[in-house]
């Protein structure tokens, strides 16, 4: 075995279950089983380097300097990586021995919790790692994100683990070996990575300990009562974070408590059903999310998600983010200009991150300076007008920067390199020494023939040459016939003789054995200031993170806050009324993605009201295709926009906090889990019986549609009554069992609302409104119509349906009889006309009847309408 073999497999046994990235020169090189995954999962090629224990190396490599996309592609895939750095050169591993072997070792463990390069992360997403302990029956779930240094923590049972990661939606969640079982199955339905650690990882005592020398501090108390469990949840991430760092800590910010009380409730079915953040197909684009970004800058993006994702229950809170919209819609001329600004402002949050990782660049450094000066240019524009607190607060944390925006504006070029080792990024005249060297390196012949000069008016000898080669370096030279004057005084007590030759005389100077030295080291030279003061303006600005994270925070209110207010006022979005009522009043209600996507088309969205107060029911009937689901969807989009603190698309909305929002719409099956489309759709109605309390909000589309007619109407009809009786929550239940909407005569809470449709010749024409009253048909066969059923399946199935609706009329055992009389369908004459007959207007005129809307004065009035159509046809 070579010493390099032996280094590698000492390296490979401490990172068994990662890949090693393990530096050779200009490549990261990966052997033995690491190659064979790597090179599959990469798609490159798997080649050989030499033998151990008699059997072919397998090898692959990939160039350091684009390394960060393989490494990107391993960690999606779901390896964690070792990345093995040579910690000396070559000339330096030399000097310890001829077979000395360059000294390497583990920088940093990749995993997807732990990113933190800007190629690897999503600019307009926060990357968390998460971390969940049990200790004696209490539960804690801590997150962080280490590319903005964000920290949070949060008490809760088990059940609500699911929920809760749907909502930071992590990259990766730290559990105790024990809990693993346990939480495996919700970590894969969110496409999670787990991570299981022994127990000394979450031991409460050592994780005290961790953080308090984390942030320096000899208490946790001035950060919050936190219970034991918490600060177990939280030393783990900490613990983590070390090990995978290799101790180089990322700048954490303070730790925050949440609470499940002032967060609505809304879990991961719902989330999914709703397309909250992603379409079903796992697409950003055509969620709320991408609907209703208008945000400039990737703090402010990200903040937007996370309000999004978690609407609060604090009125007093949501109002202030309204009050904020209000004011940036009041002021269009200056919420552009904001606007405009924020274009310019680039990722503070991850750049502060990354200096304080020592992974930052010039760049990260230019990144800092453009967003301070964007901040401070801000503040002088916005502190003289007379904003809402929300504003206010944003706009104070944007000054009192000027000493380190000034100290990086002198500092740097306009457009640094990426990277440190190119140089050239720091700005001329802010150093001299790097000055000088920097002369010396790009004007060294300029330098030497000023010399030459000089020396040519000291000796006056007109013919002196100053001349360079690889034995001598840099000389003075003049003809022999000059020798004795060049070697008496004075000029002997400057020019130092070095060498004659049968035609020349060759001499130095001091000063030119200086200089000499300079040129030949200045570029080395000038790196390295070019490094030293990198070091001191990251030292600098690390000084400064917390007023630069508050900046950060400020800038991103902005941002989110004028966005909003650009949409609203483009889209015609008003204000909503957010109380601790149970009201629930939306007039003219629209469905933002829906809307958004008909106006695409050049089309109109129909608007709807919708009022369920104080544990009011709708029980919507109406066929399909007509808006039902649509309807649902929109009302809990819009509970979701007016809690974040957003305003809402339509004419008036009064939103009682709705507590928890739960929605079963839609369904597919899980094959993974042998679970039928039925299954799934029970699994969910069962979560919302079980959890929905009185402040909730929940949507139903269809229950019991996946089994056998009667069993499907019995789950709807008691599932309805224990909405009604037990949970008494604010509901929206669409469902086709017709036989429902007697209900609504034996609940006091139930109203019947149907979507209008218009039956024309034969066709169904959907209205899209929503109005009260019942619908007495689903229009299912001119549905199958529309989507394109051959012509001879469209007959059969109305000649089906004809027969058992007789049948039911006239008994059981009549339709039975019906059926059977029913010719097959292969013994049925293809139709000469596969149009669908038309009605006579009798029919037609009975078809728009519905008798619970009518008065018994107009129900008489229409019969006596009926039969003067019959007669007249």
């Amino acid at each position: 075995m070579t010493p390099m073999m032996e280094q590698y497999l000492a390296l490979k046994s401490q990172y068994q279950d990662a890949l090693l990235f393990y530096r050779m020169g200009d490549f990261y090189e990966l052997f033995f089983d690491d190659a064979v995954a790597a090179a599959e999962a990469l798609d490159i090629a798997l080649t050989k380097r030499g033998k151990h224990l008699g059997e072919d190396i397998a090898m692959c490599g990939v160039p350091h300097h684009s390394a960060e996309g393989y490494l990107l592609t391993l960690i999606r895939k779901g390896f964690r990586v070792a990345v093995c750095e040579q910690m000396e050169s070559p000339a330096e591993a030399k000097k310890r021995g001829s077979k000395s072997v360059v000294r390497r070792d583990v920088v940093r463990l990749v995993t997807p919790g732990t990113l933190t390069e800007e190629t690897l992360l999503e600019a307009r997403q926060h990357n968390f790692l998460a971390s969940f302990v049990k200790l004696r029956g209490d539960c804690a779930l801590a997150w962080v994100d280490i590319s903005t240094g964000g920290l949070w923590v949060e008490r809760l049972p088990l059940v609500k683990l699911g929920p809760e990661l749907a909502r930071i939606k992590p990259s990766e969640l730290l559990v105790p070996e024990s809990l693993y079982e346990e939480v495996v199955e919700i970590a894969e339905d969110l496409s999670c990575a787990l991570t299981p650690l022994g127990a000394a990882a979450f031991d409460s005592v050592s994780g005290d300990l961790r953080i308090k020398t984390l942030f320096g501090v000899d208490t946790l108390d001035s950060f919050g009562q936190f219970e034991r469990v918490e600060v177990s949840a939280l030393g783990a991430l900490v613990d983590y974070l070390d090990i995978t760092q290799k101790g180089k800590l990322p700048l954490l910010k303070v730790p925050q408590r949440q609470f499940a009380s002032k967060i609505m409730q809304i879990d991961a079915a719902t989330r999914r059903n709703l397309e909250v953040t992603k379409t079903l197909n796992g697409s950003r684009q055509g969620s709320l999310l991408s609907t209703i970004d208008r945000t400039v800058t990737a703090g402010g993006a990200r903040l937007l998600e996370q309000q999004l994702g978690s609407p609060s229950l604090d009125v007093d809170d949501i109002n202030n983010r309204l009050d904020g919209v209000d004011d940036m819609c009041g002021r269009p001329e200056i919420r552009r200009d904001i606007r405009l600004a924020l274009r310019k402002v680039p990722d503070l949050e991850r750049a502060l991150s990354r200096i304080a990782l020592e992974r930052g660049g010039p760049r990260d450094l230019a990144n800092i300076r453009s967003g301070l000066k964007q901040a401070l240019q801000l503040f002088d524009q916005l502190q003289e007008q007379n904003w809402s607190q929300h504003i206010r607060q944003a706009i104070n944390t944007l000054c009192g920067h000027e000493t380190l925006s000034d100290l990086l504006e002198q500092a740097l070029v306009a457009e640094p390199q990426l990277l440190t080792r190119d140089g050239g990024f720091v700005a001329a005249g802010y150093d001299a020494l790097l000055d000088e060297a920097r002369l010396l390196r790009d004007e060294g012949r300029g330098v030497i023939a000023k010399m030459q000069g000089d020396y040519i008016a000291l000796s006056r000898v007109q013919s002196l040459k100053i001349k360079h080669n690889n034995v001598l370096g840099y000389f003075i030279e003049t003809p022999s016939t000059h020798a004795e004057k060049m070697l008496a005084a004075p000029l002997n007590e400057t020019f130092i003789h070095r060498q004659t030759t049968a035609n020349q005389v060759r001499f130095t100077t001091v000063e030119l054995s200086e200089i000499e030295t300079k040129i030949l080291n200045a570029g080395e030279k000038a790196l390295e200031i070019e490094k030293r003061i990198f070091a001191e303006l990251c030292k600098e600005i690390l000084g400064c993170s917390e007023s630069v994270s508050s900046a950060a925070a400020g800038l991103s209110i902005l941002d989110v806050s004028s966005a909003l207010a650009d949409l609203a006022v483009s889209e015609n979005w008003i204000r909503p009324l957010v109380d601790d009522s149970r009201t629930f009043t939306i007039l003219g209600g629209r469905h933002p993605v829906v809307e958004a996507a008909v106006k695409i088309s050049g089309n109109t969205f129909i608007p709807n009201d919708c009022s369920i107060d104080d544990g009011g029911i709708w029980l919507l009937t109406g066929p399909n295709m007509a808006g039902k689901s649509t309807f649902l969807r929109q009302n809990a989009l819009i509970a979701m926009l007016a809690q974040m603190g957003s305003f809402v698309p339509a004419k008036h909305a009064h939103i009682g906090l709705v507590t928890q929002l739960f929605s079963r719409v839609g369904a597919s099956d899980d094959l993974a889990r042998g679970r039928s489309t039925f299954m799934v759709e029970m699994i969910e109605t069962a979560a919302i019986l079980n959890q929905s309390e009185s402040g909730a909000l929940v949507i139903l589309d269809e229950i019991g549609r996946g089994t056998a007619t009667y069993d499907g109407l019995s789950i709807a009809w008691a599932t309805l009554e224990h909405l009604h009786d037990v949970n008494q929550t604010r509901a929206l239940f669409a469902t086709h069992y017709h036989e429902l909407t007697n209900l609504s005569t034996k609940l006091d809470r139930v109203e019947n609302a149907t979507v209008a449709v218009k039956e024309w010749e034969g066709n169904v024409v959907f209205l899209h409104e929503v109005k009260k009253g019942a619908a007495d048909r689903s229009y299912g066969v001119q549905v199958a119509q529309l989507a394109g059923l051959p012509a001879m399946v469209v007959a059969r199935a109305r000649d089906v349906l004809s027969a058992l609706e007789r049948g039911e009329r006239e008994g059981s055992s009549r339709q039975k009889a019906m059926i059977d009389d029913l010719p097959l369908f292969s013994q049925m004459p293809a139709p000469s006309n596969v149009a669908p007959p038309k009605t006579d207007a009798v029919q037609e005129a009975l078809e728009n009847i519905y008798p619970d809307d009518l008065s018994p004065r107009e129900a008489l009035q229409k019969l006596y309408d009926l039969k003067e159509l019959l007669r007249k046809s």
